[in-house]
């Protein structure tokens, strides 16, 4: 009797047909697969082609923690697909729901809101200490007169200071604290006592022994249950977690704190196009419930509630200030605890090297704005 023999599996017929189309969405960035410049393909599993047409993004990203390929410049390799918007042509199905539940559900309540906390800020304050250099300030640095990143961190935080017309005496409140680095320079150059509210008990615990001894409290708790008033109010890279649904609160909260003579600096990455959700693989790993603002969805979210003084974009410094983080958490690796294996730091490697990417490319920006209740009598000027 002639035994039966199965047809080959549908991965395997197809296998060549993947890679082909995946090879020519390539081309389209200038991209090879097995090539032999910094930014080709090199893959190390055939089932890297599927992964990447049914998933998108969300396949890159994993098949990179997973193995299935390298690049030997990560970061040039990313900033050619997204300058070819490749990102646009390959989207995940689970990317459809993704599109749905962020228009139907508010991720980024109350108790929604702690999830980055939780899985991101608490991941440890040895990692974030051996990456982001001398003061744990975890946004982009002022690279204008800066050689170093230290250099570039203190001009950021200077500039936040004098944008509000920081004096002895005033009582400031920073939303978003991180671990207490702009309410300590604040406070020391400056003269003045202020408030930090955070979401991340790592951060708070940090945030409370960095400022002992200043006239600073540092609270564990959601900027939405804050009270007043306040004569500055300042946000440093918190405005990425707030969620389109919540930005009129966020911006109504503010107000409600804010003195009428009072200035609120908002610093925050940005995007060119109003979206509702973020990067599906940067949801799941880096920053869940996170999103970016558009000019239009900023704008319509502060109308009636303040005048905007200035708007200042100098997103090209982020991606210096990533490429001197990555420089930092390459050379510590091997003396940070072993919780941080392999697949974890592929995973960071991947998001250091995307969000360079994404500001390389001038997908992403960086901007700090200036508002008033109500417009500063005689005019305005924005110090750079």
């Amino acid at each position: 009797m002639k035994q039966f023999q199965a047809p080959a599996t549908t991965a395997t017929t197809r296998a060549p047909r993947f890679q082909a189309r995946v090879a020519r969405l390539l081309s389209q960035a200038d991209v090879r697969i097995g090539g032999d410049r910094p930014w080709d393909l090199q893959v190390h599993d055939p089932a890297l082609y599927a992964r990447l047409l049914s998933q998108g993004s969300l396949g890159l990203g994993e098949g990179y923690m997973d193995g299935q390929w390298d690049a030997v410049s990560l970061d040039r390799f990313l900033t050619r697909l997204l300058a070819a918007r490749l990102d646009e042509q390959v989207h995940g199905i689970g990317e459809i729901w993704d599109a749905l539940r962020a228009r139907l559900f508010n991720a980024q309540t109350l108790r929604g809101s702690r999830k980055v906390g939780e899985q991101h800020y608490d991941l440890g304050n040895d990692l974030y200490a051996a990456m982001l250099g001398q003061r744990l300030v975890y946004s982009c640095g002022y690279w204008r007169n800066a050689d170093t990143l230290d250099a570039a961190q203190e001009a950021k935080l200077d500039l936040v200071c004098r944008k509000l017309g920081l004096r002895p005496g005033m009582r400031v409140l920073d939303i978003g604290c991180g671990w207490g680095e702009a309410l300590k320079f604040a406070a020391q150059r400056y003269g003045v006592s202020g408030v930090g509210v955070t979401i991340s008990r790592e951060q708070a615990e940090y945030a409370r022994q960095l400022c002992a001894g200043l006239p600073i409290q540092i609270a564990l708790q959601d900027y939405r249950t804050v009270e007043g008033p306040f004569d500055a109010v300042l946000s440093i890279g918190m405005f990425e977690h707030v969620g389109v649904k919540n930005y009129r609160t966020y911006f109504q909260t503010v107000r409600r704190v804010l003195s009428e003579q009072g200035l609120f600096l908002l610093h925050s990455i940005g995007t060119n196009v109003s979206q509702n959700r973020t990067d599906p693989w940067i949801a799941r790993y880096i920053f869940p419930n996170s999103m970016l603002p558009s000019p239009v969805q900023v704008t319509q979210a502060l109308e009636g509630q303040f005048v905007i003084e200035d708007w200042h974009n100098f997103g090209t410094d982020y991606d210096r200030t990533l490429q001197a983080w990555r420089s930092n958490i390459e050379a510590a690796w091997s003396r940070l605890s072993a919780r941080y294996d392999e697949r974890f730091r592929r995973m960071w490697r991947f998001y250091l090297a995307a969000s360079m990417a994404t500001f390389r490319s001038r997908r992403s920006q960086l901007w700090q704005l200036v508002l008033s209740p109500r417009g500063v009598v005689g005019g305005y000027i924005a110090p750079r």
